[in-house]
């Protein structure tokens, strides 16, 4: 069944009602979206797209955004959102690897992308063809539950992005978590995306679809306090899915009212680990309207779930402890505990957490070894350690040995060093991550140079080959890096001497 039938659904049952918005402005009814992309549909026809090609989005979130992708698989393609923060050249190589026909930007995203697209891929800028209707409206593509539908790139533990094959069984049961563990969605109730379609966001606006939600992109395009708690008044029984760092901006925007935002039903919160003072403090803040979900590329927003009245339990003995938690499994997925090998742990034992179930990917676009690295006897390994309890909520213990998340966006140490190794001066690199009270994490570069080399010169380099928030924020020049006997960098040695540092120069963790 193709995803698209959900549109075609809520274009009958519920076209009058608003589905796309920009701020406080009704962008189309569900009529309308779906009129759009069946018109869309045709015009990828008339391009010579065939069902299962691949078609990038590589741009700012805008109404437009869901046009474009709902206009992609009506026509039986595959989405490939790209985070729009990312360098034209990271973008380019994901359009490379899974061998994009088009892409879709905006007139900035053009500009990132000009001299590094494939040949072989077609940038359009142009979407007139959306409210274009003299094209006949395509009918649904016909796709099976396991063909590809969106192919979101992450990247590994070295660093390479790679594309996470997600079908449309995969989509419509994470829909269908949100829908019985989250919140159940009623006709007119509005789903905020300050955060990227590209990701999270994108996911969690499909119950929406289905259920007659109108999907709100802020005018502002991004986040802001003031904005989202005007959208929440105006579009009502209004939830957005937020990293913490977001979460974080909001408490404080709205410790300074007098009142309480209103509107507000849920904010998800997710992407990045969010500590317990900070939870306590969102509650006390914003009030009952907090729900956790943790989850992976590979799983998406799928893995455990933390609702609403588990937090406001507060007459569980354990309370503080579940709050500390991200919750228990969700209904479409196993969660267990595994040892290195496989064997399964038991409860309280901490080990790598791995999950089955309907909503893990189908593998990585074209490699199949990692696919058999990470999805053993169906089971998917997550990297990420944890311990169950006896209730089944999972306590996570540590990331992916190496992976930093700053602002609930994953930022893998590899490239950065290999973009800093790069310079003619530079003769080592490590790269950790180091706490920071708003972003999660901050990246620190530590550097052996073989010349003098400052830190705005290293700076200017870093921008010039990876994303704005993949850089270094801070710099420290060193003789040698730790190194075992092996030769392997001690990245621990290093997060140790850091926060030495830290201490020594009376530095919080705020930067």
């Amino acid at each position: 069944m193709n995803l698209a039938h959900w549109l075609e659904r809520s274009a009958a049952v519920f076209g009058d009602r608003p589905a796309l918005a920009l701020g406080r402005e009704v962008a189309a009814t569900y009529a309308q979206f779906a009129q759009s992309a069946a018109g869309g549909a045709q015009w990828l026809a008339e391009q010579g797209l065939q069902p299962g090609d691949r078609v990038g989005l590589f741009l700012g979130n805008h109404p437009d955004y869901l046009r474009l992708l709902w206009s992609i698989w009506w026509a039986g393609l595959v989405a490939v959102p790209i985070n729009a923060r990312l360098h034209g050249s990271e973008a380019a190589f994901m359009l490379s690897d899974c061998a994009a026909t088009l892409c879709f930007v905006d007139p900035s995203h053009a500009d990132a992308l000009a001299g590094f697209v494939p040949g072989a891929c077609r940038v359009i800028d142009e979407h007139a063809f959306l409210d274009d209707r003299s094209l006949p409206p395509a009918p649904v593509a016909a796709r099976s539950e396991d063909d590809d539908a969106w192919l979101f790139y992450t990247s590994g533990t070295t660093g390479k992005p790679k594309g996470v094959r997600l079908s449309a069984r995969n989509l419509r049961w994470a829909a269908m978590g949100y829908l019985a563990e989250v919140q159940p969605v009623a006709p007119g109730d509005g789903c905020l995306h300050p955060a990227p379609l590209s990701h999270g966001s994108g996911i969690y606006h499909l119950p929406y679809v289905l259920r007659g939600g109108v999907n709100v992109v802020p005018a502002s395009g991004g986040f802001d306090g003031a904005e989202i708690a005007a959208l929440a008044a105006h579009w009502r029984n209004a939830s957005f899915f937020a990293a913490p760092t977001m979460v974080r901006r909001l408490v404080d925007w709205a410790r300074r009212q007098s009142a309480p935002i209103a509107g507000l039903a849920t904010v998800v919160y997710g992407g990045g680990p969010m500590y317990l003072a900070d939870v306590l403090d969102a509650r006390e803040v914003l009030g009952p309207h907090l729900a956790q979900i943790y989850g992976q590329g590979e799983s998406p927003m799928t893995i455990t779930v933390l609702p609403k009245h588990v937090i406001e339990d507060r007459a569980h003995p354990r309370w503080l402890e579940r709050l500390a938690s991200v919750g228990y499994a969700q209904p479409m997925v196993e969660v267990a505990i595994h040892a290195d090998d496989g064997t399964p742990l038991a409860v309280g034992e901490p080990g790598e957490v791995c999950v089955r179930g309907e909503v893990v990917m189908r593998g990585y676009w074209e490699r199949p070894h990692a696919t058999a690295e990470t999805i053993r006897d169906g089971w998917l390994r997550t990297g990420d350690i944890g311990r169950l309890d006896e209730d089944g909520f999972l306590t996570l213990l540590d990331r992916s040995r190496d992976l930093i998340i700053s602002g609930g966006t994953n930022i893998y140490p590899r490239e950065v060093e290999e973009a800093l190794l790069r310079h003619p001066h530079v003769a080592e690199a490590s790269v950790i991550g180091a706490p920071h009270a708003e972003w999660g994490e901050t990246v620190v570069a530590w550097v052996v140079t073989s010349a003098p080399v400052s830190e705005a010169e290293l700076d200017a380099h870093c921008l010039d080959t990876i994303a704005r928030f993949k850089r270094p924020r801070r710099y420290r020049f060193i003789d040698a890096l730790p190194k075992n006997n092996y030769g392997k960098v001690l990245k621990t040695e290093l997060r140790e001497r850091e926060a030495a540092l830290l201490a020594a120069e009376g530095t919080t963790a705020a930067g």
